[in-house]
């Protein structure tokens, strides 16, 4: 019998108890996570909203961190959190695409918004609400916890040139962005941070991405493969969600739900941060590992882009939930790059000064 199957249902999800002096509710949380917590800004920030939360909280509200795999696998967290199994859980929700279409659009979109835009359209433009609806007929509660900025566009073993050469490709891709090398005639699989070296370094895949440099680095792809293609094209920003069973978070009192998102709130904030610190030193590193960072040439991307273009269309013909929200960010998109246009230094701005 797996832990799971070993524990109660009570047991498995949360444990509250009730102080008998102070008669203040004390709650224990199981908390699953889909990334290792030694991957930095990708799997850490969970550690900082868990001990911020213990910290604000003098110790009554835990969440007990489980690395992946532990308690249920890395990409079924929301499934558990779904049928309280478990109480909450740390994750990106694009996992969910194959049962919730809609899922990417909060999680990460090709040529989408940057960071900062995205959580402006999420805290101030309806995001949160949508959110929170399109996950409420699944018993769940989602609280945006984390993001970070552009993932590289790919490692790869060998050098691309043009889009024909992603026909037949054999590459670990996820979210919308896989559904775009699809298109291209890309041959596309989905598995765990923690198994993609090993298909590298086997040829069972051509390329893979997966996140920020620092945290590609130390899962060790600058190894086996040479080849760091940017920019991040296909994830744009990449926002982490605590998932909280429905049930559990109704149960909290307003005091202790508004900690939990303050928590979460100031999660994001630090991870961004964090995330933004650490990529120029390992960029830095790239010549002493051989290593060759590569930027696709506007054409490429001018191409990436028409495809996703057609690709969200096509989406958000087959699913309400996913119109709706993919016409809120073009509205709010729209909108906002009237201020970006004026307000912000072009960014080739220091080149035409020299």
């Amino acid at each position: 019998m797996g832990l799971l199957g070993a524990l109660s249902l009570r047991d498995q999800a949360t444990v509250t108890t009730l102080d008998t002096n102070s008669q203040v509710q004390r709650i224990k949380w199981r908390t699953p996570v889909a990334f290792g917590t030694q991957l930095p800004a990708l799997g850490d920030n969970i550690v900082f909203v868990a001990e911020a939360l213990k910290t604000a909280s003098n110790g009554r509200f835990l969440l007990e961190v489980y690395e992946p795999g532990m308690l249920v696998p890395a990409f079924s967290i929301t499934e558990s959190v779904k049928a309280d199994k478990l109480a909450a859980g740390y994750t990106w929700l694009g996992y969910d695409q194959g049962k919730i279409p809609a899922t990417p659009l909060i999680s990460a979109v090709p040529f989408g918004m940057e960071p900062w835009e995205y959580t402006a359209w999420y805290y101030e433009a309806g995001g949160k609400a949508l959110a929170e609806a399109l996950y409420a007929e699944h018993n769940i509660h989602p609280i945006l916890c984390g993001i970070i900025g552009p993932e590289t566009a790919g490692w790869f073993r060998f050098p691309v040139s043009s889009l024909e050469q992603f026909d037949g490709l054999k590459i670990r891709f996820a979210g919308l962005g896989g559904r775009v090398l699809q298109a291209l005639g890309a041959s596309v699989t989905l598995i765990p941070g923690g198994e993609i070296y090993q298909a590298l370094e086997k040829g069972a895949i051509d390329a893979t991405e997966y996140s920020l440099p620092v945290v590609d680095a130390k899962l060790g792809f600058d190894q086996v493969a040479k080849f760091n293609y940017f920019p991040g094209w296909h994830q744009t920003f990449t926002a982490a969600h605590l998932v909280v069973n429905k049930a559990r978070w109704e149960g909290l009192s307003k005091a202790d739900q508004a900690l939990l998102e303050m928590t979460c709130t100031a999660g994001v904030t630090r991870n961004l941060a964090r995330g933004e610190a650490l990529q120029g030193a390992v960029i830095e590193g790239f010549a002493g590992k051989g290593v060759k960072p590569i930027k696709f040439d506007r054409s490429i991307l001018k191409s990436l882009q028409q495809v996703t273009e057609t690709v969200l269309a096509e989406e958000a013909e087959k699913d309400p939930q996913f119109a709706e929200i993919w016409a809120s960010q073009q509205a709010f998109m729209q909108q906002y790059k009237q201020w970006k246009a004026l307000a912000y230094l072009p960014r080739d701005f220091d080149e035409d000064a020299d």
